[in-house]
């Protein structure tokens, strides 16, 4: 893709969808990928006639995911809380059911700087540079907030064996 010419938003959502799907799915879990999915590419198509480099739109599109799953987090904490019995079938998802483990879901509950680089990173894959850019910081924030991140998470880990063995 050039500079200053954007390809059709159709083909543009069609070359995104899975890795932002993908990150949302670890920033959010598995229940609100979907909603979030859908507000990340309507802000996108708001905004895209606006957007001026076309050569970055993935990293455009993912900060705008970012961003929106931040808003997610901020929302669940103002959302009321049923007070009603809650029904005796488990509504919770089996994160399994749909190719993700418990480690992806376990990233949603990591901060947000320490989320974002460990599903950019770990998850998707990208560089140290190309999160980042995403990131809007330096190569140098990025390990360190993956480094805390990936150690939040072998900490909770060894407290769930811990109790695992004790009871």
């Amino acid at each position: 893709m050039s500079r200053g010419r954007l390809p059709p938003f159709e083909r543009f959502l069609e070359a995104n969808r899975t890795t932002v799907y993908r990150y949302l799915t670890a920033a959010v879990g598995p229940v609100d990928a979907d909603d979030v999915f859908q507000e990340t590419f309507l802000a996108a198509l708001r905004a895209y006639p606006r957007c001026t480099e076309a050569d970055r739109l993935d990293r455009w599109v993912l900060r705008i995911a970012s961003r929106k799953a931040i808003d997610h987090h901020r929302g669940t904490a103002r959302r009321p809380i049923p007070v009603a019995a809650p029904p005796e079938r488990s509504t919770e998802v089996d994160p399994t059911a749909d190719g993700f483990g418990p480690a992806v879901v376990a990233v949603r509950d990591l901060p947000a700087r320490q989320r974002d680089a460990v599903a950019y990173r770990h998850v998707l894959g990208f560089s140290v540079a190309d999160t980042a850019s995403l990131m809007g910081c330096t190569e140098e924030a990025v390990r360190a907030s993956a480094y805390q991140g990936l150690r939040r998470l072998r900490e909770r880990e060894l407290r769930e064996r811990a109790t695992w063995t004790n009871d």
